[in-house]
């Protein structure tokens, strides 16, 4: 694991999504440097682990609970927000929690686009909205990262609906971090490529398996599929002191699948 200039050791992190996949490593790097750690995430329950992300974070001695979160519901988003001054406040706050629905133009549902939009949008919007509240009011500067995509700015074939909540993603973004400037407080996000992560089902598995035979969905210059860990170290960063004059940025995570 890489050393950072900056520690989180008192902290408090807020990360959604964070029972499984990047937002599980995510939250486990921010315990591991320190920080207290709430999971906002609908289940305690993971993808392909057996331990939760608060319990498995508390057995290596660091501090971590779960609370149980629907980002696609505001009122949820501001009550862990809340639960956050138990802890002092936040401090970072991961807007990382997504869903997938893949599906052409001519396929997709009323329903499913609404849901989809409802996680991956609106809740990002909300996130930072009920976060930067909570550091303006305690007069706090802080650091609030959200999850875009290689999808925020390509669109891929049968997953219109998707790549229109990450395009929402990179501009609330950029706004959130445009109005956010003169409160001190930064706004960033990474921008995941294809990252082996239980969030399609069977992705997991084949993945590095694909990547090794340059099988992917494109070639990527890296030679593999990313993993959480990736992310995990673009998301530290991106809170940490070290990026102290950096807002308003997409920082991509993919290997290199944009170059070509």
């Amino acid at each position: 694991m890489p050393d950072y200039s900056s520690d989180f050791d008192g902290d408090t992190v807020v990360v959604t999504g964070a029972s499984s996949g990047i937002g599980r490593e995510i939250a486990s790097r921010f315990a591991d440097a320190g920080a207290t750690v709430l999971n906002a995430d609908i289940e305690p329950e993971p993808k392909g682990a057996e331990t939760p992300t608060h319990e498995a974070i508390r057995e290596r001695g660091g501090t971590a609970e779960f609370v149980r979160t629907d980002v696609s519901d505001a009122d949820d988003v501001r009550a862990v927000v809340e639960r956050a001054r138990e802890h002092g406040g936040v401090d970072v706050m991961v807007n990382n929690a997504g869903l997938f629905i893949g599906g052409g133009l001519l396929d997709i549902s009323e329903e499913e686009f609404e849901k989809i939009h409802q996680v991956n949008a609106k809740g990002v919007f909300f996130g930072c909205q009920a976060a930067a509240q909570d550091m303006i009011d305690r007069g706090t500067d802080g650091a609030i990262v959200n999850t875009a995509s290689i999808s925020s700015f390509v669109a891929q074939r049968d997953q219109i609906q998707y790549d229109s909540t990450k395009a929402a993603v990179k501009m609330i973004t950029r706004g959130a971090a445009l109005e956010l400037a003169d409160h001190d407080i930064r706004v960033n996000a990474v921008g995941p490529g294809q990252i082996a992560t239980e969030f399609i089902d069977g992705w997991s598995e084949t993945a590095p398996e694909a990547a090794a035979k340059d099988d992917l969905i494109k070639p990527v210059p890296a030679g593999r599929a990313g993993t959480p860990e990736d992310v995990a170290g673009a998301a530290l960063f991106l809170a940490s002191d070290d990026a102290d004059y950096v807002t308003g940025e997409i920082l991509m995570v993919d290997g290199g699948w944009r170059i070509i």
